[in-house]
This record gives C-alpha cells, sequence and structure tokens, in this order.
C-alpha cells in the first residue's frame, strides 16, 4: 500500500516537473512535506542551484506548533528570505502533493508576503 501511495506520487512529481522549470528571471519554488516538517527551496533549473531555503526544523520554527502554522511561518519565511535575495516571481512546484493543507498553506503564506507566482 504505502509502495503504491510512493509511486503515484513520483509519477505526478515527474508530470509536474515536465511542465515546471525555474529559469534565472523566475526561480522554483519546491515544496517537499514530510510526517515531521515542511520544506522549501527555491531554485535555479539553469544554472543547477539552490538560491534559497527552509524548514519548519531549521531554526526551531516547529516546536510545538500545529503543522498548519508550521507551514505558514515556512511559507512567510521562504518570501522574506526570497526577497532578501532579490527574487520577486517564482514559479510554483508543489512536488506531487495535492494542494491542500500544508502545501496550501505555506503556498498561501508566501503569497502574503509578498513573492508572486
Amino acid at each position: 500500500m504505502a509502495f503504491d501511495r510512493i509511486n503515484r506520487r513520483l509519477k505526478i512529481k515527474t508530470r509536474v516537473r515536465k511542465k515546471v522549470q525555474g529559469t534565472t528571471a523566475r526561480p522554483r519554488l519546491s515544496v517537499y512535506r514530510s510526517n515531521t516538517g515542511i520544506y522549501a527551496q527555491i531554485i535555479d533549473d539553469e544554472a543547477g542551484r539552490t538560491l534559497v531555503s527552509t524548514s519548519s526544523l531549521k531554526d526551531k520554527k516547529g516546536t510545538g506548533v500545529p503543522k498548519i502554522e508550521q507551514a505558514k511561518l515556512v511559507g512567510t519565511a521562504i518570501a522574506e528570505k526570497a526577497k532578501a535575495a532579490g527574487i520577486e516571481q517564482v514559479v510554483f512546484d508543489r512536488n506531487g502533493y495535492l494542494y491542500h493543507g500544508r502545501v496550501k498553506a505555506l503556498a498561501e503564506a508566501a503569497r502574503e508576503a509578498g513573492l508572486n507566482f
């Protein structure tokens, strides 16, 4: 059962990644969700490097906080770091996860903090 769920997400991920490419002008905001935390990084696919990253475990943003709130904190933090790095527009890569729950909370918090996608 778990193996089928993982393969399903990987198939969706490859299908989405065919269409979503991060450029230097508009890098890719990639989200990874685990059982314990949520991670976000902004990637320039042309140069092949990560520009900005943060997570709910980094800087102890997620200690004793519900997971949805962790995602909102990470979304706000990634937007602030991106603006400090001079990044205003990104392409959102949900990484095969449904746009629901923690992934949606992170995206909306990043939008509210001033990131455009």
